[in-house]
């Protein structure tokens, strides 16, 4: 069973940055993929990065050339940047880590943009 946790999330002013990290509870170097999620308030929860144990990275085009994906194996953590934050990026963002057939999920962390 692997366990995730978040962090860094927190209330930004638009066009601010933040950085979430996710540790998870076991070495990462064999996982499959990781990725961040995201839900806001009465939508589903969407995709937002992911990156594979071999290194390839996938965003949403929402996020493309804002937010960056990065895993380190050492630390078994995975981190989101995420700059140029807009008010539509407010959403509890979630870590997922996919260690086949299984998927798992942190508690979720909020991140809200607001002036």
């Amino acid at each position: 069973q692997v366990q995730l946790v978040e962090s860094g999330g927190g209330l930004v002013q638009p066009g601010g940055s933040l950085r979430l990290s996710c540790a998870a509870s076991v070495s990462i170097f064999s996982i499959n993929a990781m990725g961040w999620y995201r839900q806001a308030p009465g939508k589903q929860r969407e995709l937002v990065a992911t990156i594979t144990s071999g290194g390839n990275t996938n965003y949403a085009d929402s996020v493309k050339d804002r937010f960056t994906i990065s895993r380190d194996n050492d630390k078994n953590t995975v981190d989101l940047q995420m700059n140029s934050l807009k008010p539509g990026d407010t959403a509890v963002y979630y870590c997922n880590a996919f260690l086949a057939p299984i998927g798992y999920w942190g508690q979720g962390t909020q991140v809200t943009v607001s002036s």
